[in-house]
């Protein structure tokens, strides 16, 4: 287990911490990640192939990992492996109600009205408009709802003040 302390300073990254312990599957794979480096296929062994990438995804964005090459037996190909990165927790920063109130419904939400939100980004994003700003006004809702949004949805990051799409085989 490693002792590193996981300090957030900005309420965004609470996200991917509420989405994975929220999740039975995912914080049981964060606990097997907490004790020993593992690759994906050897995660696959307590839960589902999709829960798997989508948990690995969700723990990459919210850098709760980390992961490095597991060198292979003669005449097989190197996989990467993974381990928490960290097994402590600190809160340093201060944000509005209303702020931390979007960013706790977008983590543990299944609303339908989210998924609205989000094609509509994605779209956003496609045609070209990636300020965070700018598709924050045009949907009426804040900077930190769009931000809290990327880092819930597997398919979309924030990079300094815009969102991008990533790959999906990330």
């Amino acid at each position: 287990m490693t002792g590193h302390i996981k300090i957030l300073n900005d309420p965004v990254e609470l996200v991917p911490l509420l989405i994975t312990f929220n999740n039975a599957d995912y914080k049981k794979i964060y606990e097997f990640l907490n004790k020993a480096w593992l690759t994906e296929e050897d995660l696959v062994a307590y839960a589902a192939p999709s829960t798997v990438t989508e948990c690995l995804s969700i723990l990459k964005k919210g850098n709760l990992i980390e992961e490095q090459w597991r060198m292979p037996k003669p005449g097989e190909k190197p996989t990467k492996e993974y381990r928490a990165t960290y097994s402590k927790f600190r809160a340093s920063f201060q944000c509005s109600m209303g702020d931390i109130g979007d960013l706790l419904h977008i983590a543990v939400s299944n609303d339908e009205g989210l998924r609205t939100i989000v094609d509509s980004v994605e779209q956003e994003i496609v045609a070209g408009t990636t300020s965070i700003g700018d598709i924050s006004r045009k949907y009426g809702v804040s900077p930190i709802f769009i931000k809290g949004l990327a880092k819930r949805i597997p398919g979309l990051d924030v990079k300094g003040q815009g969102m991008v799409l990533l790959d999906r085989l990330q």
